[in-house]
């Protein structure tokens, strides 16, 4: 997928900083913000917050732990074969290689980014919106013919529109960023997410329903200021 590379900005490296709670911070120019998953983290709704505790205790914790774990491992090797594939760097042949994540990564190249994948733009971009967040969004460019912030996604399952919010609060939070960075008009986000099981989802926000997740997003800023005072 090299032919679809169009180096039209460019993206500054940002340093990333972990706190000891397992916040992210990223500085630039020695200003320091939240990452976007740290603010979405940190500003969950008490409904989502009495879900998640519900579950740890229905599995129990160490299970919960080790579910976690794995599902992080997965979601970060199914990434990097996405990535080196959009470098060029990673030949894809399963029937040597059997190994679940690279498939999954497969089902997402075949089933939606040759199809509709335009340009690329940047991978594993930084971004940074000063006094207010910061992280790397996993794909920007020109997806289904719109300028987009692409998110992959492994699930255990298929997941429904209204459980990932968050996923779509991301793909807003970059797009901010990038349009002040860059000076772009991205009102479209992209979520791709595949299971163990190769099952393949896509959902799309754009154009008014994308600006209300920006706008939502702004909220979320602004509640996690007030709860960290800063």
């Amino acid at each position: 997928m090299l032919h679809l590379w169009k180096k039209k900005y460019c993206y500054k490296e940002i340093s990333r900083v972990t706190d000891k709670s397992g916040a992210r911070y990223y500085s630039s120019n020695g200003a320091k913000v939240p990452s976007v998953t740290t603010i979405l983290d940190k500003t969950k709704s008490q409904k989502d917050k009495d879900a998640l505790a519900a579950w740890k205790n229905k599995v129990g914790h160490t299970e919960a732990s080790r579910i976690s774990k794995e599902s992080m491992s997965r979601g970060d090797k199914m990434h990097k074969y996405i990535e080196d594939a959009l470098h060029g760097k990673q030949s894809f042949d399963f029937e040597i290689m059997n190994d679940n994540e690279k498939k999954m990564a497969q089902v997402i190249l075949d089933q939606a980014l040759e199809k509709k994948l335009n340009e690329i733009w940047g991978c594993e971009t930084p971004l940074f919106y000063p006094e207010s967040h910061a992280g790397t969004t996993d794909l920007c460019g020109i997806y289904g013919n719109e300028e987009s912030i692409v998110d992959f996604k492994s699930s255990t399952k298929t997941k429904r529109r209204e459980w990932i919010t968050d996923y779509f609060l991301q793909t807003a939070a970059y797009a901010l960023a990038h349009n002040l960075q860059h000076n772009t008009n991205i009102k479209q986000g992209v979520i791709l997410i595949c299971t163990p099981k190769l099952e393949f989802q896509e959902f799309t926000i754009k154009d008014n329903e994308f600006l209300w997740f920006q706008k939502k997003f702004i909220e979320r800023v602004e509640q996690y200021k007030m709860l960290h005072g800063h």
